[in-house]
């Protein structure tokens, strides 16, 4: 019984920073919404959080497309590999179709923009060919 309740214990508190982490993407430090990027990354990469970032999800994708947009250079490539983890944490049901047909303008976007910082544009590059791979409805 304490073990169940000691696991429980902890899936909560990472569910909390989680959030905690969500949140500081909104954050008017460059600084806070990257260090913010790189733990959902390593979250997300290293366990299976469909039902968490499910009831989450357009908050996180709302969160992600503010990086991409006004983020620059580092911030920016996280997005991206963020927003690839989340596409992949969704699958390829409605919600991550929801969450590709939402951003593509964007990744595109930035993908075809000359201007871009490389490492952005190799992100979203990478994002727009893992989503469309993963959830994209539609076979063009």
């Amino acid at each position: 019984g304490s073990e169940a309740a000691e696991e429980q214990g902890q899936e909560e508190e990472a569910e909390d920073r989680l959030k905690e982490h969500m949140d500081n993407l909104l954050d008017k430090s460059a600084k806070t919404r990257q260090a913010a990027l790189q733990s959902l990354r390593l979250a997300f990469s290293s366990k299976t959080l469909s039902e968490f970032l499910l009831e989450r999800r357009l908050t996180l994708t709302d969160s992600l497309e503010k990086c991409l947009k006004k983020g620059k250079g580092e911030e920016q490539a996280l997005a991206g590999t963020v927003l690839t983890l989340l596409c992949l944490q969704m699958g390829s049901g409605p919600e991550g179709e929801e969450l590709f047909r939402s951003l593509k303008p964007l990744l595109i976007s930035i993908l075809t923009d000359s201007t871009a910082n490389p490492s952005t544009r190799q992100s979203c590059a990478t994002a727009l060919g893992m989503c469309c791979y993963i959830a994209a409805a539609d076979l063009e």
